[in-house]
């Protein structure tokens, strides 16, 4: 089936991804730049709502909910203890982010998460080193502290001197905008290395699912300016 003339991937992107043998579109959603002023069921109201068909699911990258509910923090603003600096001398670096692989990211999960549960993480983390395996730390130490974001290279400003935490509730806030929107949303968090869906407001399809259909990341990272997208069969 061909695609909708009025669409274009992101650069770099793929407009179409086949899953289990079925076609979807991810369109992108261009918007304002998303901040604390902003509410997110105002913001799903006026940028996808006439485009959307039934059928159709709205997703929603975790950064920008974060951004609406004040969870997006000036790094000038983080203070971090001894403890953190010496912490994120140990994160692995990945090409989808820096993590909490600097002290005012690594605060910030100690702050989110406790400070027993992130000595654990570590704990295990060099066990599993040991053992010649990778990502027990975030096993661990759980989503909260996995969708904490900080400022990389290509990060739209003023983000890019902000540290993000992870949006509260997803479940209940894509329940919420669903019921808004009139059409099902999901909370994603989604960068190269794949996708985590944080939370989805129907059972079906699968949480597993969504993040098949959206694991090559068809949003981009920086100046796109398109925190969400629409997932339609193609």
């Amino acid at each position: 089936m061909s695609q909708e003339p009025n669409y274009t991937a992101n650069p770099g992107k793929q407009l179409l991804r086949t899953v289990d043998g079925v076609d979807y579109l991810r369109i992108p959603v261009k918007t304002h730049l998303i901040t604390k002023d902003d509410d997110m069921a105002d913001v799903v109201l006026k940028y996808p709502k006439d485009q959307m068909q039934e059928g159709d699911i709205l997703f929603i990258s975790e950064k920008a909910v974060a951004c609406t509910q004040s969870r997006a923090i000036p790094m000038e603003d983080i203070k971090p203890r001894k403890l953190a600096v010496t912490l994120s001398r140990y994160v692995t670096k990945t090409p989808a982010g820096i993590g909490l692989g600097i002290p005012e990211t690594m605060e910030m999960a100690l702050q989110e998460c406790g400070t027993l549960r992130i000595l654990f993480a570590a704990f295990c983390s060099v066990i599993g080193k040991l053992l010649g395996q990778k990502g027990w730390f975030y096993l661990v130490a759980g989503p909260k502290a996995r969708g904490i974001d900080g400022p990389t290279e290509g990060t739209i400003p003023p983000y890019d001197h902000y540290v993000v935490l992870t949006p509260a509730d997803p479940m209940g806030t894509s329940k919420k905008l669903a019921q808004v929107l009139g059409h099902p949303v999901a909370i994603v968090d989604i960068n190269d290395l794949g996708a985590n869906i944080l939370g989805f407001s129907e059972k079906e399809p699968s949480m597993a699912q969504l993040a098949k259909i959206l694991g090559d990341n068809p949003l981009g990272q920086s100046s796109e300016c398109t925190p969400m997208g629409i997932i339609r069969r193609a």
